[in-house]
């Protein structure tokens, strides 16, 4: 690649990068906030979930104004108001300012995540440049979400406004790069029609609503949480009928007949669920019951941010030898065996016998993501790629929701007592969860390898 398109790779890896560590650094900030602002522990989690809600919510949206609107007018203008409101949250004194500037700059990241990775789709040739592109891409986001626990630590140690200050800093110099690096697109095709306003406001209602269900579902009655989620699918079914009609469908039906990007999709939603369940159990034992601080944890999960260095250097070399399905599934297959290995954690366990687990992660999250990326975008037209990433980015969003409100109520569900055996036994029992979810993810993506099989023979 020229110097030029290294140069606008970077530009768009460091916006990925900045969400992924501004998603995962937040975790370790929560019990300074609200020493500071004095938040109860249901309004302390509504710091993590509006940012959920807003990205989860409007993911989708973002893709497909990223194809309708243009993507590098999409990208800019996104990444001010992520500026901004990340800003505000800095600054904020009142919880409800707090959680309202989480909820904007998530909705920013919604719009900006796919359009930067649909700027790199139709800018890279298909093929081995893409592919590199998108590996390089895809590294950087797992990076940052990677090391954000540890940077999160370092960060709410000094400050917990500082946790949001960085990315301020951070966002303002890769938007000067942006005006310099990122092309000018020709006029996006005016579709007859117009926008899909209907269509807009049902699926990210259903989405909304989905993601309220799962967020909020171990802390409400299962009465509450089955009516929730009767209105998410009524929404869903309202939103089918109206994309069967409209002229100009937000999310064209037929992308959803792929079995490859459905695969693709599903097994990005296991891997970064199971994640973020493994890395939500470690913390609270890590913290919780063995007494560690912010910054020793962090740095203690840093091992795991190995695949930054693994994604864009060993990954691309693998997909060339041996293709995206087989690396993807024995990136899945590495991570189950990472959490099969962190189960039988005991109440006394140093790092060392922590070691191999955490190692064993990195390199299968390493495998498994930038893969995972490639396959949701290939073969998939220029003007959908927009929609694509949206799609890749909801299922990215959503298994991090799903995950947290799974492994967080078998915790609950689980913990009879006060005593340390007794929550240790049920965050062993939270251990269960990343396990399933990266179990169910390798077999899936190996379905697809059997599948493919017989047409290759």
């Amino acid at each position: 690649m020229s110097g030029r398109a290294w140069g606008l790779l970077l530009v768009l890896c460091g916006a990925i990068f900045l969400e992924g560590i501004d998603v995962s650094m937040m975790g370790v900030a929560l019990p300074s906030i609200r020493a500071e602002l004095g938040m109860s522990t249901s309004a302390l989690q509504w710091v993590v979930s509006a940012y959920v809600l807003g990205y989860g919510g409007f993911v989708l949206l973002g893709g497909r104004a990223a194809d309708l609107l243009g993507r590098r007018r999409m990208f800019l203008t996104w990444l001010v108001v992520f500026v901004v409101f990340s800003g505000l949250g800095g600054l904020a004194t009142e919880a409800w300012v707090l959680v309202l500037a989480r909820f904007v700059t998530g909705v920013a990241a919604a719009f900006m995540a796919p359009a930067g990775l649909s700027i790199i789709t139709t800018t890279f040739a298909a093929g081995p440049a893409r592919n590199r592109a998108v590996l390089v891409y895809a590294g950087a986001g797992a990076g940052g979400f990677s090391l954000g626990m540890v940077v999160g630590g370092l960060l709410a140690a000094v400050d917990w406004r500082w946790v949001f200050f960085a990315p301020v800093l951070m966002a303002a110099a890769i938007l000067v790069a942006a005006l310099l690096l990122v092309p000018r697109e020709a006029r996006p095709v005016r579709v007859s029609g117009g926008f899909d306003v209907a269509g807009t406001a049902t699926l990210t209602g259903a989405m909304l609503l989905l993601v309220v269900a799962v967020v909020r579902a171990p802390d409400v009655g299962t009465l509450t949480t089955v009516g929730t989620l009767a209105g998410t699918l009524a929404l869903f079914a309202v939103f089918v009928l109206v994309e069967r009609r409209s002229v100009a469908p937000l999310v064209r039906l037929g992308i959803l007949r792929s079995a490859p990007l459905l695969r693709a999709n599903a097994g990005a939603l296991l891997l970064v669920g199971s994640f973020m369940a493994f890395q939500f159990t470690v913390v609270l034992y890590l913290q919780e019951l063995r007494g560690w601080s912010e910054v020793e944890t962090g740095l203690a999960l840093a091992v795991a941010g190995i695949d930054a260095v693994l994604a864009p250097t060993l990954t691309p070399w693998l997909v060339n030898r041996f293709g995206n399905a087989r690396v993807a599934a024995g990136g899945l297959a590495l991570a189950a065996v990472a959490y099969l290995l962190f189960l039988p954690v005991g109440l006394d366990w140093g790092f060392v016998a922590m070691l191999p687990a955490l190692l064993v992660l990195g390199v299968g999250f390493a495998l498994a993501y930038g893969p995972l990326t490639i396959a949701a975008t290939d073969g998939i037209a220029d003007h959908e790629q927009g929609l694509a990433s949206g799609l890749l980015t909801t299922s990215f969003q959503f298994g991090a929701a799903v995950g947290l409100a799974v492994v967080a109520a078998v915790i609950v569900g689980n913990t009879a007592g006060d005593s340390p055996q007794a929550v240790l036994d049920g965050l062993r029992a939270g251990l269960v969860v990343p396990l399933v979810g990266a179990v169910i993810g390798a077999v899936l993506t190996m379905a697809g390898l059997r599948r493919r099989a017989p047409r290759a023979a």
